[in-house]
């Protein structure tokens, strides 16, 4: 009998974990910039569109953030401890 060969856990990097999130469609979201500081000079409808979660469409950015973080939409339903 064969020994089954082993599959390598990947690793996720972190950075890219926290700053995207995935809907239940599968579409991948994150947050936009230039929220940090110099926010006097803003607009209120400005920042009111800061806040709001954007999609990622570029296809090759999609790619990206996948390899970085494969288990993303795996952990949102079930997060670990």
């Amino acid at each position: 009998m064969a020994k089954a060969k082993k599959k390598y856990k990947l690793k996720t990097y972190k950075a890219a974990a926290k700053r995207f999130r995935v809907t239940k469609n599968g579409k991948i979201m994150r947050m936009k910039g230039g929220k940090s500081h110099l926010r006097r000079k803003k607009s209120k409808r400005v920042l009111y569109d800061l806040r709001q979660n954007v999609e990622v469409t570029a296809k090759g950015d999609k790619k990206r953030i996948k390899r970085l973080a494969p288990y993303l939409k795996k952990y949102k339903a079930n997060p670990p401890k």
